[in-house]
């Protein structure tokens, strides 16, 4: 089992000059804010984790938390959200992941749901949305709609083009990919996201099983009825 997390430790910054901060130091300070607020929640847990506590951890005061977020609950839902938006995968990214090639296409699109589970900030972000979503359902949805979702809509999109094109037989593409997406990541995410190390030759070698495993029941077969057409 992988060991606990604890905050990180944060460098002590110089003190600035006294007055009010400049637009982008207020920024960088709210963002230290949401990274710390993150790493008690994981750490301790949401009930546990204190706006005192919070505050302390980067140097503020509980009225100046406060004055941004009314509550706990507030600064738990941004603090989660930025670190979903800062992890989900751009659409030209998703766009490359097609290289011409169903099978390494399929792999590509997998790794992209995958590999951020293998870092650090990813692995922390899914083991809170696990531990916390029956809490907060709305952080699983903002999770599933930055994450998840573009890459099933263009998932959808490229299993419609190859059906058209004769090499695939899927009748209902949507439902196929949230179906791929379950069965080819689900798997390695769920084991990671649980503690246990999973090497990155055994990752691959899950995936591609999956994938293979996938075109196999998608792929257009000849009718056996000998009639000479495809189903």
């Amino acid at each position: 089992m992988a060991e606990p997390i604890t905050p990180r430790r944060r460098r002590a910054r110089p003190r600035s000059a006294p007055g009010r901060p400049t637009k982008e130091r207020a920024e960088e300070r709210h963002a230290e804010l949401l990274d710390s607020a993150l790493d008690l929640f994981l750490a301790r847990g949401f009930e546990p984790t204190t706006i005192e506590a919070i505050a302390a951890s980067v140097g503020m005061t509980k009225r100046t938390v406060y004055a941004r977020y009314p509550d706990k609950v507030s600064l738990f839902r941004a603090a989660v959200r930025r670190a979903i938006e800062q992890l989900a995968v751009p659409p030209e990214r998703i766009r490359a992941a097609d290289c011409g090639d169903l099978e390494q296409t399929l792999i590509n699109l997998a790794r992209l749901r995958v590999d951020p589970v293998t870092t650090p900030q990813g692995l922390k972000l899914q083991r809170i949305i696990n531990t916390e979503s029956y809490r907060f359902p709305d952080i699983f949805t903002t999770s599933y709609d930055l994450g998840a979702l573009p890459v099933a809509r263009f998932l959808a999109r490229l299993l419609e083009r190859e059906t058209r094109a004769g090499r695939l037989a899927i009748h209902e593409p949507a439902l196929a990919a949230n179906v791929f997406l379950s069965m080819v990541v689900g798997g390695p995410v769920r084991i990671l996201a649980s503690g246990n190390v999973l090497p990155e030759k055994e990752i691959d070698r899950r995936i591609r099983f999956a994938v293979r495993l996938f075109l196999d029941g998608a792929r257009r077969r000849p009718d056996p009825s000998g009639s000479g057409g495809m189903r």
